[in-house]
């Protein structure tokens, strides 16, 4: 009989083992689906910038960054925050930037731009989205996760809003221009997150004046950032970035 429940107890600690195993794997493929089965745009090296530009980085001051800056293969000299409107690294490929502040590391930098313009490529690339042409251009309302792609200019005239799980994710493929209007905002709810929500943009990116961006902006031409507007997300672009007055804020 002792040994009869022996036996038992083994094979029931293999149920367990084997039960616990399903749980995880039933989880695993939960979070794949809750994501609406995109993953993320991986940034790389380019994912501790709140700032990367090919170009340089104009300003008015003040603007307060928040997140390593960086600018590659021009020179420092493009970049034109001073230290104290950045908390965080200053990167660029020679050491005449905005001083104390600048870092100069040439290898980072080439491999933060070559990860940057990976990125667009591979948010622009995406297949079977969820929509096209969406609203004739015009983005607004509520959002699901998802892709949203159009051949035409793209305004952001009112308000938008992402609603999501936190591993949602969006990914927004635009092959003309966006423009954001002046006090309209992007809003995150049901614990969607900047980081997951990537706009992939072929023209150039203008963020209206006293605007809202929540994401992340990987734009093959220029980003615009006017008068006190405030984003929370990363400007990635393959020409320059300018800022007016504005806040940036990397997203953790």
């Amino acid at each position: 009989m002792e040994e009869h429940v022996m036996i038992n107890s083994k094979k029931y600690s293999r149920m367990l083992i084997l039960a616990a195993l399903f749980a995880s794997s039933v989880g695993v493929m939960a979070s794949a689906v809750a994501g609406g089965g995109q993953a993320p745009v991986n940034l790389g090296q380019a994912g501790t910038f709140a700032i990367l530009s090919k170009a340089g980085i104009t300003d008015v001051f003040r603007s307060a960054v928040t997140g390593d800056v960086g600018t590659s293969p021009v020179s420092g000299a493009s970049l034109l925050l001073t230290c104290d409107e950045i908390n965080g690294k200053v990167y660029t490929v020679s050491a005449d930037g905005p001083l104390p502040c600048t870092m100069s590391n040439p290898s980072l930098l080439t491999s933060a731009v070559n990860d940057m313009e990976a990125a667009y490529t591979d948010a622009a690339g995406r297949t079977a989205p969820t929509a096209t042409e969406l609203g004739g251009g015009e983005l607004s309302g509520n959002l699901a996760p998802g892709i949203y792609k159009w051949s035409s200019p793209v305004v952001l005239s009112t308000d938008l809003t992402l609603t999501g799980g936190p591993n949602d994710v969006w990914i927004f493929q635009m092959s003309q221009t966006f423009n954001t209007a002046v006090s309209s905002s992007i809003k995150l709810a049901g614990g969607a997150q900047a980081k997951n929500v990537f706009f992939a943009v072929a023209g150039a990116t203008t963020l209206g004046a006293s605007s809202h961006f929540e994401g992340i902006i990987l734009d093959q031409t220029m980003i615009a950032v006017n008068t006190y507007a405030t984003v929370t997300g990363r400007l990635f672009a393959q020409t320059e970035v300018t800022l007016q007055m504005s806040t940036i804020t990397a997203p953790r």
